[in-house]
């Protein structure tokens, strides 16, 4: 018997990487992760290689079955290495590899909120030929088909990811027609990281079926609009627990404001971050620092039930959603788990 594989590794494109994929047809009875081969491509043609060195290793990581082409096909998140099988250098994954078997013990985990925006040629959907629709307030978890538009294609996505295993926990209407958000979580870095990037695949792969497509510009429309963001839930065991969790809490916000640890977060949560974090439109100023309870105009929101229970987690409201799971979950297990380390709270 033969079954395919649909090999899905994200390429080198700056300053936001695409996906990319490919279908292996492979002989045998479906196997585990281990038992599927490494396979070649091109990187000349994903900005990973040079014409005269063109050859890269695709490296399977992840594997859950593909619920577009069903039966026995999988699909197949891969990482990309060099022939000498050391990660590529656009291969952020490996280091978050890192940092997460080095804070394991912590056992940090996380939620992230993917907003997108859908578009029917050069326009979000929803908009008008001319002009524009009526302001922002109606459309947020709103219902009826003067204010959502592309329902059809969120519901067979979150039916794909379901089918596909993803540890998808919801979706809504975001606050722009044509505006949706799914969130992945709670799983551990790499878990929430490998399956985001598979659900995007998924986001891109089931709107084409619909003729529309699908976009994580952080700023799909200019001016009074909201941004699309990925908001970023973070814990680690001694955050989730009582008594000390709120300590925890606290030290991790404030690790997050310290010296230069805001802007080398910011710099690296998304290409054409200033735009959208202006400090309007429920966001911070890309170049402040804040956080508070249930503040949502701050850079890390802490839930009022979290103030309440004295323990869970935070909301770093910064990053984009055009960011990088695997960099944004390393910078913060990396900060947070280093400051409560440090202060013995772990």
């Amino acid at each position: 018997m033969t079954f395919k594989a649909e090999y899905i590794w994200i390429d080198g494109t700056a300053p936001t990487a695409k996906l990319r994929s490919k279908t292996k047809i492979i002989t045998g009875a479906p196997a585990g992760l281990d038992a599927l081969p490494v396979w070649g491509f091109d990187g000349s043609s994903t900005n990973q290689a040079e014409g005269h060195a063109s050859d890269r290793v695709l490296k399977p990581v992840f594997t859950c079955p593909d619920p577009i082409r069903g039966g026995d096909d999988i699909l197949v998140l891969c990482e990309v290495l060099d022939i000498d099988m050391t990660p590529h250098r656009s291969n952020t994954r490996a280091a978050l590899a890192e940092v997460a078997e080095r804070f394991a013990a912590q056992e940090p985990i996380f939620g992230i909120e993917q907003e997108y925006t859908f578009f029917d040629g050069s326009r979000p959907l929803g908009f008008p030929e001319n002009g524009f629709p009526a302001p922002q307030g109606g459309y947020y978890c709103g219902v009826g088909a003067d204010e959502i538009f592309g329902r059809e294609v969120v519901e067979a996505h979150l039916d794909n990811c379901l089918k596909a295993g993803l540890g998808i926990s919801g979706i809504n209407a975001e606050v722009m027609p044509g505006q949706w958000e799914f969130q992945v979580g709670p799983l551990s870095p790499l878990e929430v990281s490998d399956q985001l990037w598979v659900a995007r695949w998924l986001l891109y792969r089931t709107a084409e079926d619909f003729g529309v497509s699908a976009t994580l510009d952080p700023k799909p429309v200019k001016g009074d609009w909201n941004g699309a963001g990925a908001h970023t839930n973070f814990s680690t065991k001694a955050m989730r627990e009582g008594p000390e969790g709120y300590a925890a809490i606290i030290t991790a916000c404030e690790s997050l404001g310290e010296g230069s640890k805001p802007l080398d977060h910011v710099k690296n949560y998304g290409a054409g971050i200033d735009e959208r974090l202006t400090g309007l439109h429920e966001t911070a100023p890309w170049d402040e620092f804040s956080y508070g309870v249930s503040d949502r105009g701050a850079s890390v929101r802490i839930p009022w039930q979290v103030e309440k229970d004295g323990k869970g987690y935070i909301e770093d409201r910064r990053p984009n959603a055009n960011v990088d799971p695997y960099v944004v979950t390393r910078l913060l297990v990396d900060t947070c788990c280093s400051a409560l380390e440090k202060a013995g709270q772990v």
